[in-house]
């Protein structure tokens, strides 16, 4: 079992940035793939990112490319999301996602079997 635990979230101007956190526990994430969705009021959840098992391949959603950069320290059990140039449609629950498996497809939501509690995100001015 691992547990995830969501934190940066908060209430940003547009343009500004943003850094979440996501703190596991109860194994290591080494051999998962790790990944960041969000959910809006009225929507399904979808894919913002992901980082392979090994960190060397990253994955973007095509909205936030260029503006968003996901990294993990497996040394610390941690994934970051430093979301930079916020803008409205950003605004959402975002949550931190593993993976059971090294090979799983980073993008659908539906190979992650762990999942934190979110943290929200608001984009307003």
């Amino acid at each position: 079992q691992v547990q995830l635990v969501e934190s940066g979230g908060g209430l940003v101007q547009p343009g500004d940035s943003l850094r979440l956190s996501c703190a596991a526990s109860g194994r290591a994430i080494s051999n998962s793939v790790m990944a960041w969705f969000r959910q809006a009021p009225g929507k399904e959840r979808e894919f913002v990112a992901a980082n392979s098992a090994s960190g060397g391949s990253t994955y973007y959603t095509d909205s936030v490319k260029g503006r968003c950069t996901i990294s993990r320290d497996n040394s610390k059990n941690t994934v970051t999301l430093l979301m930079n140039s916020l803008k409205p449609e950003d605004t959402a629950v975002y949550y931190c996602a593993a993976s059971a498996s090294p090979y799983s497809d980073p993008r659908s939501r539906f190979e992650y079997g762990y999942w934190g509690q979110g943290t929200q995100v608001t984009v307003s001015s």
